[in-house]
């Protein structure tokens, strides 16, 4: 029986495609978000770099467990859906938010706090079995509080404002980084969100500067306020992480946590591996 999984960000999907237990292809593609890609641009990319990869095997996969950014309505499933059956012409596809994906991976079959810090930010209330609540984020412009997004967002704001310390300014420019390049990044490109995440990969080589502490801290302490402080007994749970930004800011993010009076659980940068351990045994 083969079983094809896809986890699905902002900026990348990771596709493992199981037979039984073991792992037979593992492919990555962008990453999908139906509220920000049309039909077509998604059909074009699963054409061109996914099902090349696993032409061999079309027609003997027995379902697919997709679990993608923005999949939180009924509308933006079915689009992903339609996309995938299409394309892939597998017989049953099972589309889910990504943070069900992140619960998942994180808690097992334990209750926790389940919390995705990567382009964007979402957090839910886990039970082992069921998402009790959610909190709803909103996206880069009103929320994805402790995100890649929002740091690379305030940081600029930082930079035009003219509130950063001049090393930093410099070397900033310096790296490539001006008014008019940035402008064009956010409001020409076709995903701002992803654009500003991506000035963490600058944010992260000077991470040890302290303005950029605590720029960053300040960044998580805005996720723990209008995030994870609002589910119902939240102290009594441990916060889970998954995502590139939850991972390599790891030890900011337990700086945070500990100041906030909560414990840290797992912290992982993908969720593939625990998607993987879930099917394989469900």
């Amino acid at each position: 029986m083969y079983t094809l999984i896809a986890d699905s960000g902002s900026t990348k999907t990771d596709w493992v495609l199981l037979n039984g237990s073991v792992v037979v292809k593992h492919v990555k593609t962008i990453g999908f978000n139906p509220y920000f890609q049309s039909r077509d641009q998604i059909n074009l990319e699963l054409l061109s770099n996914l099902k090349p990869h696993i032409d061999d095997f079309i027609g003997r996969i027995d379902v697919l467990h997709y679990y993608g950014a923005g999949c939180s309505t009924l509308e933006n499933c079915v689009l992903i859906e339609d996309c995938l059956s299409i394309t892939l012409s597998i017989r049953k596809i099972n589309v889910a938010h990504d943070l069900l994906a992140a619960a998942r991976a994180l808690c097992k079959k334990d209750w926790g706090i389940a919390c995705i810090l990567g382009t964007g930010s979402n957090s839910c209330l886990f039970n082992g079995k069921h998402i009790l609540e959610n909190i709803p984020s909103v996206g880069y412009l009103w929320g994805d509080y402790g995100s890649g997004a929002q740091i690379g967002k305030y940081f600029v704001q930082d930079y035009f404002e003219g509130n950063l310390p001049k090393d930093l300014s410099t070397a900033f420019e310096n790296a490539g980084y001006d008014r008019e390049t940035i402008l064009n990044g956010v409001y020409k490109g076709t995903m701002p969100s992803r654009y500003l995440a991506s000035i963490n990969e600058f944010v992260s080589k000077h991470i040890d500067h302290a303005f950029m502490k605590t720029h960053v801290e300040n960044c998580f302490d805005t996720f723990f306020k209008h995030q994870v402080s609002k589910y119902t007994d939240s102290k009594k749970h441990k916060v889970h992480t998954v995502g590139s930004i939850g991972y390599y800011y790891k030890e900011l993010f337990a700086i945070v946590a500990k100041k906030h009076g909560y414990e840290i659980g797992n912290v992982i940068k993908s969720p593939i591996d625990g998607l993987i351990d879930y099917h394989s045994n469900n």
